[in-house]
């Protein structure tokens, strides 16, 4: 059985990485291996200190142990900790071979893959058998969400397997009087804080758990937070005061030592620099948390890095432009989060859940209330982590992708191991138990594991055919949850069969590759970053509108939302300066031409959110793995869209 297990999760691995070989990196990637590589190398936290320092710096360890070109220092981008036009230097101005930073920093983030799918196996060994594994095992091994975010060099599956790692480690050491389970506690939570920030919601599951600790004695058991004899309320405080200190401890050094144990940002023998961001601003309306973190920082009682990233991470979190079924919020929507869930998981794996819900509650009437006991108080741990976690994501106003509930997924899996154990259990002809179980264990997967296969290689852009699949899907989400600039090398094939010599390319992307190094040439619209380069004046023509789901949409431009009569109004008196605006080319001095390149830059964006306006309402001519949109635009359509 365990050379299942490890086969399973080295086959999803496998399939992870064999998806990603055929996509551009997403656009955190680029600022992940750059930052990663400049913490390993380098030792200065300046560059992207506010996503991860462990993913960061374990995923750039390949590169940092190889020959790897770095771009020069004395620059701005270096001076303004600008990690994107620096990551831009560092991955295509200095001959390295960025496909293989890429693949190796994606290759070490599967590790992180396979210890979550190793737990989900551990729990559902654990509560249900191994027919309960049986079951469970395909749901996760096969689940588009975890295929998509396995092979890719982020933060989020390190945080999704430290996450449950942390919290059962610390159910296990309540119970237990081992030293190693304590040592394995301490420093799984250490390891957990520098993961990433919403760590920090392991303060409320590990309190959570001590009060079921309390609530849920597990009978003659004395044991209580490492200490053997706790029999009484003092001795019990006593422990858990002193696994406190301990576990704090642990996290205080943790996050030192990927500090480098020294507590200012920049290296003193490198050239100085400045915050992107300033403290005052991530200080100004941040009350009581910007107090503490401010505390912290005069008393240097945390690194600097870790306590500018956390408030970075704070400060963007207060409001964040986010999209939803058309509508358009910076504050989010309390259904976001479930309604993600439902348009990104498959039908299958739903239904088992609310299945495997069913058969624990007739398991229970059935088999007696005190059968049931053990079962509930050994995955009190699962529900807490499940129900805190969902409660912090429903209030969040970071309404930015369907990834940030992936830490919650893991106990999906583990609960549909309840089917399983059902088999086995609650039916008492034991000559049913066999085609029940084949039932559960091969078919129902199988139709879990089908939906995921008609989404290869596209796993990040799967939806459920519940909305209409992932053709469907950028109408209802967008970012990282369908298009976070992946599909570049699809984009270049597709042009590479359908572009006649006389088609004019438009493209608008949503990432921090770089489109000219597959070889993808053309006029550039408005895209989300733009690398300090300078548009000149364009007209817009017939021919081939590339854009990206989450360009199209507008959520993150200057003009978001419908298209309204002010609007409307200013654009048309924008337009009448087309004249002036063809005189620019990309540079100038004086106090008017910066005047009319401000002019310019508006009705750019003007204009390009009318041309998305008129394309949302007509169906893409091709789709390039869903999250890129390929119109093919002649000249009276043109003219409809940006005068019509």
């Amino acid at each position: 059985m365990a050379a299942c297990v490890v086969v399973a999760a080295c086959a999803h691995a496998l399939l992870a990485l064999a998806a990603s070989r055929e996509k551009s990196f997403t656009a955190d990637e680029l600022g992940h291996l750059t930052g990663g590589y400049t913490f390993n190398t380098r030792h200065d936290y300046r560059l992207h200190p506010e996503n991860g320092l462990l993913p960061q710096r374990w995923q750039a360890l390949p590169a940092a142990w190889a020959t790897v070109n770095y771009p020069s220092l004395d620059h701005r981008d270096w001076r303004e900790s600008d990690v994107w036009s620096f990551g831009r230097r560092f991955f295509y101005q200095t001959g390295n071979a960025h496909e293989w930073i890429v693949f190796t920093g994606r290759a070490m983030n599967t590790c992180f893959a396979i210890g979550t799918l190793l737990l989900v196996a551990g729990w559902t060994w654990h509560l249900f058998g191994r027919a309960g594994l049986l079951v469970a095992m395909p749901f996760a091994a096969l689940c588009p969400t975890m295929l998509a975010h396995s092979a890719l060099a982020t933060s989020d599956m390190a945080m999704a397997f430290f996450f449950l790692a942390s919290a059962s480690a610390y159910a296990w050491h309540l119970r237990s009087d081992r030293t190693s389970v304590y040592v394995l506690s301490a420093v799984t939570f250490s390891l957990a804080c520098v993961a990433k920030y919403t760590a920090v919601l392991l303060l409320p599951v590990l309190a959570a758990l001590i009060l079921l600790r309390w609530l849920l004695p597990g009978g003659s058991n004395p044991t209580w937070a490492g200490c053997r004899e706790a029999t009484t309320a003092g001795r019990q405080l006593r422990a858990l005061g002193l696994s406190a200190g301990v576990h704090a401890t642990a996290a205080w050094a943790g996050i030192w030592a990927f500090c480098g144990f020294r507590f200012t940002t920049f290296h003193p023998r490198l050239p100085p620099g400045e915050f992107p961001v300033s403290w005052d601003y991530l200080y100004a309306g941040s009350g009581l948390i910007g107090r503490l973190v401010q505390f912290c920082h005069d008393w240097h009682v945390l690194p600097e890095a870790f306590l500018y990233g956390f408030m970075f991470v704070v400060k963007h979190a207060e409001a964040r432009a986010a999209f939803l079924d058309g509508d358009y919020s910076i504050h989010g929507w309390l259904e976001f989060f479930p309604q993600a869930l439902v348009y990104k998981t498959t039908p299958a794996l739903l239904a088992a859940v609310l299945l495997a819900l069913v058969v624990i509650g007739l398991g229970r009437s059935r088999l007696g209330r005190s059968a049931f006991r053990r079962p509930l108080i050994q995955a009190s741990p699962l529900v807490v982590v499940f129900v805190i976690y969902w409660a912090f994501s429903l209030s969040s106003n970071l309404n930015i992708g369907h990834r940030h509930i992936l830490p919650t997924y893991p106990m999906l899996y583990i609960a549909t191991g309840a089917l399983g154990w059902a088999a086995m259990q609650l039916v008492t002809r034991k000559m049913m138990r066999p085609l029940l179980a084949g039932a559960l264990m091969l078919l129902w997967p199988a139709l879990h594991a089908r939906e995921t296969w008609r989404t290869h290689p596209h796993y990040l852009a799967y939806f459920s055919p519940v909305i209409g699949g992932s053709a469907q899907g950028y109408r209802h989400l967008v970012d990282s949850s369908l298009d976070w600039g992946q599909d570049l090398p699809g984009m270049a094939e597709w042009l590479a069969v359908h572009r006649r010599p006389t088609d004019k390319v438009f493209f608008s992307y949503f990432g921090t590759a770089d489109p000219t190094y597959y070889g993808i040439t053309g006029i550039a619209l408005p895209s989300i970053l733009d690398f300090r380069q300078s548009h000149p004046w364009y007209e817009l023509d017939e021919g081939i509108y590339a854009i990206s789901a989450t360009m199209l949409q507008q959520v993150y431009q200057p003009i978001r939302g419908p298209w309204t009569t002010d609007q409307e109004n200013e654009y048309q008196a924008l337009h009448r300066l087309a004249a002036l605006f063809d005189g620019i080319q990309s540079e100038g001095t004086s106090e008017q031409w910066a005047e009319v390149q401000a002019r310019w830059q508006r009705y750019e964006n003007l204009r390009f959110a009318r041309l998305c306006h008129y394309l949302r309402a007509r169906e893409p001519d091709a789709m390039i793995g869903y999250s890129i949109l390929i119109y093919r635009l002649d000249a009276t359509e043109v003219q409809n869209a940006i005068h019509g």
